[in-house]
């Protein structure tokens, strides 16, 4: 079992629901960034998502993409953001996944990659490019290194197609709560309920639910209807706003989505 399964299994045994914070590495530093993923560790992740900076986030809206951008002007790399996990790995056990282009990966060199990563301490990778025959034989590429595949789906996603990537993915699946780009929203959006509802048909790994949730009583409906809630853009943006000292920022405001969290717990 891998550590991404035995996480979301400890959350079944203790009834209970995941959080999965993201943050962009390099962003606003090395240091903050490493302070920062071991602060949301402290707080309570379960899993934590670390976005590797691209040049072109086409899927992001503009909160992450600009916090991309500005890890690329210090010059953070791939292999830098697999030093920070490995760093990060030496003091937490919590899960990490990598959120990535294809780009940077093949760049590095898949077999490369896959081994690095491994030896990092990267649990799981989530690539938003690639699809279908292709994220089946990166699946089975990564799972050699034990790494699973975490695989998106969205509400336009066909039934035809939610079968075929629920057969290649592993340790979790990500659903995209609405289509568009990433960013923080009023509310949850109606279609994430009923993608949650058509996946499970197709599957039985963990579903987490992200793009746009940002509340305390956003994560809450989440976890009505799903195993985890992913909050992105709203941490990162507190990251922007903060940049000289992120880390305090950071802790109050993901405290803020505690009281939820210990209510679903509970």
């Amino acid at each position: 079992m891998s550590n991404i399964s035995e996480r979301f299994s400890e959350l079944k045994r203790a009834n209970r629901k995941g959080f999965i914070p993201f943050v962009t590495a390099g962003d606003p530093g090395m240091e903050d960034s490493l302070a920062i993923c071991l602060k949301l560790a402290e707080l309570g992740a379960d899993v934590i998502e670390l976005g590797v900076p691209f040049s072109d986030p086409m899927a992001d809206g503009p909160t992450i993409q600009r916090s991309s951008q500005r890890a690329l002007e210090k010059g953070v790399t791939l292999r830098n953001v697999l030093d920070l996990a490995r760093e990060f790995r030496s003091s937490s056990d919590v899960p990490l996944v990598l959120f990535s282009y294809l780009n940077p990966l093949l760049a590095m060199g898949f077999a490369r990659f896959a081994a690095a990563a491994n030896a990092a301490g990267i649990d799981g990778v989530l690539i938003t490019d690639a699809i279908d025959a292709e994220a089946a034989e990166i699946g089975d590429r990564l799972a050699e290194h034990e790494i699973d595949l975490i695989s998106l789906v969205a509400p336009t996603t066909s039934d035809e197609r939610l079968r075929k990537i629920c057969t290649y993915a592993r340790g979790f699946i990500y659903a995209v709560s609405r289509a568009g780009v990433t960013g923080a929203q009023a509310s949850v959006s109606s279609s994430a309920e009923a993608l949650v509802t058509r996946t499970r048909a197709f599957t039985q790994l963990p579903i987490a639910v992200g793009f746009g949730i940002s509340t305390a009583e956003q994560v809450a409906d989440v976890w009505r209807f799903a195993d985890a809630a992913v909050v992105g853009s709203a941490i990162v943006s507190e990251i922007e706003k903060n940049a000289d000292a992120p880390v305090a920022p950071i802790e109050r405001f993901v405290s803020g989505l505690i009281p939820s969290v210990a209510n679903a717990r509970g």
